[in-house]
This record gives structure tokens, C-alpha cells and sequence, in this order.
């Protein structure tokens, strides 16, 4: 599906010239069948009108494909005539990157905001009507119901692009958060491990989470009364009872698949649903098919990455499962005592949202920063063609969004927020900016540090951060990637900055960008390797 619609002539003058032929033939096909002729007075013929249009319709297109022929023959910079064409490339000026961004970006980029809100509001009804059919059901799995259980919340928390902005493309995947409920008599004791010196840099961002005594509650007591809880939920680490987002994450997937066959029926006039589940790597995922009675202006087929979430206080969630540990090995390989089952992730959308509405506030009128994300993200996904899909994998890992918004933050922040110069005139500039800054980092010549987690998070600015985030280490998010593979994206990122002008006009845009070719230097067959 397409978020920006554009006329093709190609399709429009044939799809006309063809009505109009049907029309005129239509005509005489029901005069011929009415009986006796009526002659129109002076002997004129009453369909000729209608003919000689349909007539000129077809000379204009006929006109129109000549012309665009004789340009592609004659035009300098084509094959046909190599450099000994009659006309200078002075003459015809190539698009600047300016506008070569903003038609690409309106063509290939942005999201309709109709389309995205309806998806949204799609999303937001079928969810909530999944959760609350779970809160009403209970909790099966290792306990039954009852005061030891966990439970859904009730309530649904939207993250991601979606909700700040600066999604891409399509608006088929959303993120939410379902919080749980935890037990009456069950207290949590988070703990980041990004001061764990022996845990390698992938597992910084991470958390364990152990269960402690409500304050009130006699130890002794309190243990033998959350027994069921903990044989359920729970496991072994350095000696305590720790939260295991596996077993969290096994229950979570059990209860929603329940809880859809409650709401399925109901759902039948309006959309098909279907649950697949992520297994222990992936949270589930929800797929919302368009019915085939519904005849809505937005017929999308949409994903739902539904991720359980247990709420710490100030907006701040532990997630399962936690980010994937890819330069690593297996989780049960972790030192210290520490259980692979056991390591939760954070999610910090509330504090990173509260940041970019505060940036806004602050913004000049018509500040680009988010569009310039968007184009990053664009950028990025152009640097992916032509790679095999283990190094295409690598290469989003690498330049994820999470990286790219940092990104974004970061040089933001650098010298206050927001400085001057983040007008549409300057979008390339400023997206030029952005790709100097990541190349920066990726070549260890700086670090990325999380924007909310550590005591220097830039999320500070906006208010006072709850203690669990304070008192975490502050995490790189590119130092999980050895040095060989940073510096292969570094060198693909600037190959596809420099290439991005050719890039554009191959990939999107309106076709008149096709008439002003990149010169001749700099045209290539697909996507050449990287220099080292």
C-alpha cells in the first residue's frame, strides 16, 4: 500500500481513451437498437461530437509518448549519444539534494496521517477489547486465580514511531505494552546490570529483578505465602528468588491466546484476528486482516507486537524478553551466577517522549528534526539493498531505530535545545550532520550512550528520573558490536551518503526526476562493495 498517491499518465490517458472509445461505441450500439433512425437536423451525425474527442484524446497520448521518447533519445547523458550531445548539461540542471529529498520524502516516506490515524484507532479498539477480555478471565497457568496471581492490568500503553512521529513508510506495525498485575504480597527490587564489569557491554541495558517483602511483612511468613508465586514465576539467583521473564513471557502467551478465543466471534464482522507467538526470543505478535465485508476507506492488514510489561513506578516498565544479545553467546553462558532467564529489559518510551515534546516546545517554528530522523531511517533502509540478508540483518541491527533517534538526541542536545538552523532550507545539511555524527561513532571515535539511562541521561532535562534509572550504568548502544563490524557500517554508511543522490532517483520520487541522470562518473550496475 501506498501512503502518497500520484498521477500516472501511463495509466491515465489509456484508462480515458478507452472510456470514451466504450462510451462512443455504447452510443451507437443503443441507437442502432432503438428502432427507426432520427436524423439530426442538417444532416450532421449525432455521435460525431463524442467521436472527435475521443479522437483527440488518443492523438495526446499518442503525442505524449512521442515526446517522452524523443527526450530519452536526445537528452545529454543518455547511452544513445554519450557525451556528444547538442545540448549542455548546463542547460538542464540537475535537482539539488534538497529537492530531491523532499520529493522522495513525500513520495516514499511520509505517512498519510489519515491512513495512520485510522490505524490507530483501529489498533487501539481491537487491543483494549483483548485486554479487558483477559483482565475478566483470570489467571490460568501455574496458579489458577486467587490472591497469588498474575493478572492483566486493564489497561494498554502505546509506544513506538507510531505515537512519536516518526514512523515510515507503512503504518502496518505497532508496538504495546500490556501491564501486569502483580500479586498483593509481592514487592520487586530492581537492579540494573550495567555496572557489572565481568557481563559483556550487550547485557549493560539490562535488568534482574528480585522479590522482596512488602514493607509491613514478616520475612518467615511472607516467603511460605508467596511460595506458590515464586515455584511459578520465579528462579534462582546468587541465592534469591528473581522474576524470570521466561516463565512471565510463557504465561503471557498461554493467557492471550485464551483470552482471543473469548473475543474472536465478536470480532468477526469487523476484522480477522490471529495470535504468533514470539516463543522466548519474540514477544507474540497480533495480526489484524482486514474483513472481507468491511469496504472502510483503509483496509490495512496490520502486526501488533504485544509485549508484557511490569510497571515500576514513574512510567518506567520492565519488559519481556529483553533486547536480543546478538555479538554473544547462548544466555546460559552468563558469569557472576546470573540466568539468562532472568534478565529483563527497560522501556523508557514515556521519559523519551516526554524529551521530544519538550525539544518541540522549544523548537523554532518549522524545525525538520523529526523529518530528518524520518529520512535517516530512510537512508538506512537504502544502505540495506543489495546486501545478502545475513549482512542486511547485521546492518539494521546496527543502525536499529533506537540508534537513529539517539542519534537525533545527541546532536540536539550537544549545545543546547534545539539549536538554530533546523529550517526546511536546511534539511540537507542537517541530515549531512546526523550521517557525520553516526560515522563518529561508529568509528569509536565517541560513544552513543543511552538517552535516558545513567546519571548523565539527556532525559534529566526534563524532570527528575525514578531511582531505579539514576542508579543505572550508563550504556553505549554500540559497543555490543565488535570494531570490524562498526567500521564495515561506518564505510557502507558513507558509500551510501555519497551514492544518495543516484539512490533517490532509482528508487522514488516522481518520473520527471528521471530526466536529470547523476553524471556519468558516478553511475554503477546495483550496489558495489563498500570499501574496507
Amino acid at each position: 500500500m501506498s501512503v502518497h498517491y500520484t498521477l500516472n499518465l501511463r495509466v491515465f490517458w489509456p484508462l480515458v481513451t478507452g472510456l470514451c472509445t466504450a462510451l462512443v461505441c455504447l452510443y451507437h450500439v443503443l441507437r442502432g437498437s432503438g428502432g427507426a433512425r432520427v436524423e439530426p437536423p442538417d444532416g450532421a451525425d449525432g455521435g460525431f461530437p463524442l467521436l472527435k474527442v475521443a479522437v483527440l484524446l488518443l492523438l495526446g497520448y499518442i503525442l505524449l509518448r512521442c515526446r517522452q521518447t524523443v527526450r530519452q533519445r536526445f537528452l545529454p547523458g543518455t547511452p544513445r549519444l554519450g557525451g556528444h550531445s547538442a545540448f549542455s548539461p548546463r542547460h538542464f540542471p540537475e535537482p539539488s539534494l534538497d529537492i530531491l529529498l523532499e520529493s522522495y520524502y513525500e513520495h516514499e516516506v511520509r505517512l498519510s496521517p489519515h491512513v495512520l490515524g485510522h490505524s490507530k484507532a483501529h489498533v487501539s479498539r481491537i487491543v483494549g477489547e483483548l485486554v479487558r477480555a483477559g483482565r475478566a478471565r483470570g489467571s490460568p497457568g501455574p496458579i489458577p486465580g486467587g490472591a497469588l496471581a498474575l493478572a492483566f492490568r486493564g489497561d494498554f500503553i502505546q509506544v513506538g514511531s507510531a505515537y512519536e512521529q516518526h514512523k515510515i513508510r507503512r503504518p502496518d506495525g505497532f508496538d504495546v505494552l500490556v501491564p501486569l498485575r502483580l500479586p498483593p504480597l509481592v514487592a520487586l527490587e530492581p537492579r540494573s546490570l550495567g555496572a557489572e564489569p565481568e557481563l559483556a557491554p550487550a547485557f549493560h541495558g539490562c535488568f534482574v529483578c528480585a522479590l522482596k517483602a512488602p514493607p509491613g511483612a514478616s520475612g518467615g511468613q511472607w516467603l511460605r505465602d508467596c511460595k506458590t508465586f515464586a515455584d511459578g514465576f520465579c528462579v534462582d539467583v546468587r541465592g534469591r528468588r528473581h522474576l524470570s521473564a521466561t516463565l512471565v513471557l510463557r504465561w503471557f502467551q498461554s493467557h492471550l491466546q485464551r483470552s482471543l478465543a473469548t473475543v474472536r466471534y465478536s470480532l468477526e464482522g469487523r476484522c480477522r484476528v490471529s495470535l504468533t507467538p514470539g516463543g522466548l526470543e519474540q514477544p507474540p505478535t497480533l495480526h489484524i486482516l482486514p474483513c472481507r465485508t468491511d469496504y472502510g476507506c483503509c483496509r490495512l492488514s496490520m502486526a501488533v507486537r504485544l509485549i508484557p510489561a511490569v510497571h515500576l513506578g514513574d512510567s518506567v516498565f520492565l519488559v519481556a524478553p529483553p533486547p536480543p544479545p546478538s555479538p554473544v553467546g547462548p544466555l546460559s553462558e552468563l558469569p557472576g551466577g546470573l540466568r539468562g532467564d532472568a534478565l529483563w529489559g527497560v522501556n523508557t518510551a514515556r521519559q523519551e517522549q516526554k524529551l521530544l515534546s519538550w525539544l518541540q516546545e522549544r523548537a523554532p517554528p518549522g524545525a525538520c528534526y523529526l523529518k530528518c530522523l524520518q529520512l535517516l531511517k530512510a537512508l538506512r533502509d537504502l544502505g540495506a539493498r543489495g546486501l545478502d540478508p545475513t549482512a542486511a540483518t547485521q546492518w539494521g541491527r546496527i543502525l536499529s531505530s533506537y540508534v537513529l533517534k539517539t542519534v537525533l538526541l545527541a546532536v540536539l542536545l550537544r549545545e543546547g535545545a534545539p539549536a538554530q538552523g533546523w529550517e526546511e532550507a536546511h534539511l540537507g545539511e542537517r541530515l549531512e550532520e546526523l550521517v557525520q555524527f553516526l560515522r563518529g561513532c561508529l568509528l569509536q571515535r565517541r560513544t552513543l550512550f543511552h538517552c535516558v539511562l545513567g546519571p548523565g541521561g539527556a532525559a534529566a532535562e526534563v524532570g527528575p528520573l525514578p531511582k531505579v534509572l539514576r542508579e543505572a550504568g550508563p550504556v553505549d548502544l554500540l559497543a555490543a558490536f565488535d570494531r570490524h563490524a562498526r567500521e564495515l557500517a561506518a564505510a557502507r554508511l558513507l558509500s551510501t551518503w555519497r551514492r544518495l543522490p543516484q539512490l533517490l532517483r532509482a528508487y522514488g520520487g516522481p518520473r520527471y526526476l528521471a530526466r536529470c541522470p547523476p553524471p556519468r562518473s558516478q553511475r554503477t550496475q546495483g550496489f558495489p562493495e563498500d570499501e574496507p
